[in-house]
């Protein structure tokens, strides 16, 4: 389709230029004729609406009650009577859409997704007509259709603070979630930075700031005295942050907190999270609430913010010479302290090794790839390390469902296009409306107009074709799709700007924004495959050379840019669940085993849905497929399904798993996947990097080097298990030899005819029964006894049977601990969440019991070894608090299972008590969508 493009301001006079006419000497439109190349029209045009037919008689309607229930606290968390969503909608996006988006005040109450999607499309468009944004009022009325569509039928979705806040009557609204602070040396700017945030978290959106500007704690003050250092301060911050809950609702506060590699403080700053998790870990030992806004977490500091070290290329140099590295004071420059390079990337890999934080930001890369360095420099990011630009600016996001854009092997490239130029345009007009905390952050924002467009289910568009998340035919994909959309984001910032004007400072950025622009084009001119290229491939990357050669080489846009960023990619968290999107951003599949809360409690445990879909696309058999997913809700994987080959089950792979297995993802495939997409983006990648309980921290710090090598701009690693663990050796350490064990026949110990019993009650997804646990006189347990009335006599007499196995063993000196580290990974059902807070999600009722009798019965120390959670007396608290740690140790345990593996030290909800789920640097809730981020 070769349409022309309009020159500024000349649309609405109805006048038309060629642009061959404002092409350089010599070059040529002609490649544009190819079959399957799209070029935007000069105007907007409709492709998925008709004109005068009301969009929403487009899909079929139908009416919902919702009830959302918090089984361990006993509450209703939202009910609605007779809400009306699309019919294709399913049960999860409409009870996360209406729980989280339907606003609800005084004298107004939203019933129907029409409401929502009215109130931020109206005013939108009102606003974009204010500002000359439309030529005409027929464009005008296309765009409010089209955008009204793109939403409804799940294909965008704009970030949290648009769906809380716009068209809602009162102030100007916060529509950015993406937020970067600065924060001067002086106890006014600190004390600015505290409401400057409290607004931000208020209105739904997250906030990150480098702290290097904050004198070391020792520093000389010019009264006299000394500093207290930026810890203390982020430690009031972290405070601001726990207080307040974000964008009104349940949405817990989203925070950054950057430190420069040569602060004098930094050793501190890697170390204050490991200082605080390990006391959590001893309240929650000791019974109090585990929660996100329970009482261990909301006691203790630095919980509240993802903490990252800011590192440049000169230091990771020094690394890999094994050099010396000075820390600086932050007003005289002097070095004040010599450290090695190399033990200082091995503290942070230590600390990450255990809680996940810091992570890691290349700042030399982040400022090679930055469109507006005359404006000044990139010193941090947003709290999911996705928007990275200057300080006190903000970012909102939107982003695009690839799975709608895919009719078999076909891309529809005019489509997705079509909402690229949509998006960019509805979050142009939002940036220009919107509010801001401040003055200084409205002026930045008016000024560069960052943007924040990105995409959401990669991870099941390569499944549901068969391709390996962990192939080059994979990246290959998503470097495509990436590329296309971030040089059409730039067609449509371009476009913009010809009729309403570049960014203020476009002019004094002019040379190094296009110096990144051709960065980007030269990327692209590296992806390719070997072999036959996969479906979609050819046509994604024959549309994204010519997207960029209009760029870069035609030149076309001689207004320049509307906007100094179009592109990154965000966790997508909540919005996610408004899409019915199955996997988040650039992530891959988590399981092939979902489950679903229901009403009663009860949990639902369900095959994934991709996987049928992508065994029609290969063509397998009804009967096979079948078999494929029994065995799947068996196992939880495919890995010894033998009716399909090695390379038919690598499509399979998923981050949750045995480590080694041919379906679980290797960390390295996670860092592959970001490489390939970060040249085509204006900001970062929010992602997690999972990595094996048994990855020790040189593998961390392996993962940092991949990561600068490889040309990231960020990097958060996270180990699963990480949350109660001591550092791993390095593989291959020697250990001292054991003792050689003598054989000896077995005696078996009764118990005393009168015995001490301890009984417990337990409920599993709805499921009551009893276990008695009968004592010796020295309190060692010696049998036990399983009581389930109500589950049939199959059940029942095989847990009396099991009950009475165990008790011999028991009885002839099988160590308990030996059979709790071989029972507590049993899945069978009854499973799910249970009414203890202690064991908050059982596997089975083996799997239950088990965990249970450690808990009363087994050492702490037996209790860690195995990787059972502690339940510890205050006693035992205080003085394992006063106790050091031997260092080294090294915990073990079975995490061979996979979700509820995964899941194990991932925070409950706080706002429906379900066990989140980490999504890029952010926990998300799959039940009710609360989220950690700020997406």
């Amino acid at each position: 389709m070769q349409v022309e493009d309009v020159k500024r301001g000349e649309a609405r006079e109805g006048k038309t230029e060629s642009p061959a006419n404002r092409l350089p000497q010599g070059s040529t439109v002609g490649a544009e004729a190819q079959v399957g190349v799209y070029r935007y029209p000069a105007v907007l045009e409709r492709v998925f609406t008709e004109p005068g037919k009301n969009v929403y008689s487009m899909v079929g309607w139908s009416k919902r009650s919702i009830k959302m229930v918090d089984h361990a606290k006993g509450k209703v968390v939202y009910s609605g009577e007779d809400l009306e969503f699309p019919s294709s909608w399913s049960e999860t996006a409409c009870k996360i859409t209406a729980s989280k988006y339907f606003k609800k005040a005084k004298n107004y109450q939203e019933t129907s997704l029409k409401q929502v999607i009215d109130r931020i499309v109206d005013t939108i468009t009102a606003k974009g007509d204010e500002g000359n944004y439309f030529v005409d009022e027929a464009e005008r009325e296309v765009f409010r259709d089209e955008l009204k569509y793109i939403m409804l039928d799940q294909r965008a979705c704009f970030n949290s603070p648009v769906l809380f806040n716009i068209g809602v009557p009162g102030e100007r609204p916060q529509a950015s979630a993406c937020f970067i602070n600065s924060v001067k040396d002086d106890m006014a700017d600190i004390s600015r930075l505290i409401v400057t945030e409290g607004m931000i978290f208020k209105w739904g959106s997250g906030s990150g700031v480098n702290y290097s500007t904050l004198r070391s704690e020792g520093e000389s003050l010019s009264t006299g005295g000394t500093a207290s250092g930026p810890l203390s301060f982020m430690k009031v911050l972290d405070a601001n942050a726990g207080a307040i809950k974000s964008g009104g609702k349940s949405r817990r506060a989203a925070k950054m907190c950057v430190l420069n590699v040569d602060h004098p403080d930094i050793e501190r700053f890697i170390d204050c999270k490991v200082v605080e998790e390990k006391k959590a870990h001893a309240l929650i030992d000791a019974g109090y609430d585990a929660s996100i806004a329970g009482e261990a977490y909301s006691t203790i500091t630095y919980q509240n913010a993802n903490n990252s070290v800011r590192v440049t290329d000169e230091f990771m140099e020094q690394v890999e010479k094994e050099g010396i590295w000075e820390l600086k004071e932050v007003v005289s420059r002097k070095a004040v302290k010599e450290v090695e390079a190399r033990k200082l990337l091995r503290k942070m890999a230590e600390a990450a090794w255990i809680t996940g934080d810091p992570g890691i930001q290349f700042d030399t890369t982040t400022n090679d790839w930055h469109t507006c360095p005359n404006s000044g420099r990139i010193n941090s990011s947003n709290p999911c390390s996705e928007y990275v630009f200057l300080d006190d600016s903000a970012c909102n996001l939107s982003s695009i469902n690839l799975l709608k854009y895919v009719d078999r092997e076909k891309f529809k490239v005019e489509q997705f296009a079509h909402s690229v130029r949509i998006m960019i345009l509805a979050q142009e007009i939002l940036c220009g409306f919107a509010q801001y905390p401040n003055e200084k952050i409205r002026k930045n924002s008016h000024d560069f107009r960052p943007l924040g467009l990105g995409y959401t289910n990669l991870g099941a568009l390569l499944m549901v074709h068969g391709i390996p998340y962990d192939s080059d035919h994979g990246r290959a994909i998503a470097a495509a799709a990436t590329a296309l959309m971030h040089g059409l984001a730039n067609e449509s910032s371009g476009w913009i700007a010809e009729r309403v004007g570049p960014f203020e400072k476009y002019m004094d950025n002019e040379k190094p924004m296009n110096r990144v622009l051709d960065k980007h084009r030269a990327a692209l001119v590296q992806v390719s495959v070997k072999g036959e290229p996969p479906v979609m491939f050819e046509e994604l990357m024959q549309n994204a050379r010519a997207s960029w050669d209009r760029l870069c080489c035609e030149k076309i846009y001689r207004n320049g840019f509307r906007n100094s960023q179009v592109t990154l990619l965000a966790p997508t968290g909540t919005i996610s669940f408004f899409m019915d999107a199955v996997t988040t951003g650039v992530e891959p599949e988590l399981s092939l085993i979902k489950y679903k809360n229901l009403v009663d409690g009860s949990v639902l445990t369900l095959v994934n849905p991709l996987v049928r879909q992508s065994m029609q696309y290969m063509g397998l058999n009804e009967n096979t497929i079948r078999e494929a997913e029994k065995h799947i809700y068996e196992h939880g994987n495919l890995e010894d399904f033998d009716r399909m080959t090695a390379e038919q089950k690598a499509a399979f792979a998923t981050s949750f798993g045995e480590p080694g297995k041919l379906t679980t993802l290797p960390p390295e495939a996670h860092l592959k996947m970001m490489a390939a997409v970060q040249p085509f983006l204006s900001g970062a990648i929010s992602k997690t990097v999972n990595m094996p309980t048994d990855s020790t921290v040189e593998d961390v710090e392996k993962m940092y080097f991949d990561a600068w090598k490889q040309g990231l701009k960020s990097l958060a690693i996270y180990r699963d298990g990480c949350k109660r663990s001591q550092p791993l050796e390095a593989k291959g350490t020697k250990k001292a030899s054991a003792p050689t064990e003598v054989a000896t026949v077995p005696k078996r110990k009764r118990l005393p005819s009168t015995r001490r019993a301890l009984t417990h009650k337990f409920d599993i997804a709805g499921h009551e029964g009893y276990v008695t646990a009968g004592c010796y006189d020295d309190g060692s347990l010696g049998e036990i006894f399983i009581l389930m009335h109500k589950e049939g006599s199959i059940l029942s007499g095989l847990l009396d049977a099991f009950g009475i196995v165990t008790s011999i063993a028991l009885q002839y000196g099988a160590p308990l601990e030996v059979l709790v580290d071989k029972m507590i990974h049993m899945r069978f059902e009854p499973s799910g969440i249970t009414k203890n807070k202690q064991i908050p999600i059982a596997k089975s009722i083996v799997d239950y019991i088990f965990r249970w009798l450690a808990s009363e019965f087994l050492s702490p120390e037996k209790q860690e070894a195995i990787g059972i959670k502690n339940i510890k007396s205050p006693e035992q608290v205080l003085e394992e608090l006063s106790r050091p740690k031997a260092a080294g140790q090294k915990p073990s345990g079975a995490g061979s299972d996979i979700e509820f593996d995964k899941l194990g030290d991932a925070p409950s909800c706080d706002n429906c008590g379900t066990l989140m789920e980490r999504r890029g640097s952010c926990y998300t809730c799959p039940s009710c969508g609360d989220t950690s981020g700020c997406s």
